[in-house]
């Protein structure tokens, strides 16, 4: 098993969804959560997360529902982070989570949605205190 090619060690490139209006969706990932918006090709948007590439496009098949996938965006700073973005009109969904604590953080979940109903959080290790 050593020799042989597999993914272990690899990097992920790229995240891939789907969307229903490419003007929206642009608008939502740019504009609203200041996403850096690296090209544009077809009827793909591709952004920049830190290095990781998302890339949104348009759906071929519209009767097919969007979504199915989560992306957890890192957020140490979840409470202020989430009220900037409420100020640009993302409504989160339910309460913010808390899902462990260590003597200094607590790991910190929020849940939010697209305008496509792809489903996104922020989530960060969040100081106590």
């Amino acid at each position: 098993m050593g020799s042989e090619l597999n993914l272990a060690g690899r990097k992920l490139v790229q995240v891939a969804l789907t969307c229903r209006d490419l003007d929206r969706t642009r608008n939502f990932y740019r504009d609203v959560l200041g996403l850096p918006l690296m090209f544009e090709a077809g009827n793909m948007l591709f952004f920049d997360v830190a290095g990781q590439r998302l890339m949104v496009g348009l759906s071929e098949t519209p009767d097919r529902p969007i979504g199915g996938s989560y992306l957890y965006f890192d957020a140490p700073d979840l409470f202020a982070l989430a009220e900037a973005l409420k100020a640009r009109g993302v409504k989160f969904t339910g309460n913010v989570e808390t899902l462990q604590r260590t003597a200094t953080h607590e790991l910190k979940l929020q849940f939010f949605a697209d305008p496509d109903g792809n489903a996104l959080a922020l989530m960060g290790m969040v100081p106590i205190g």
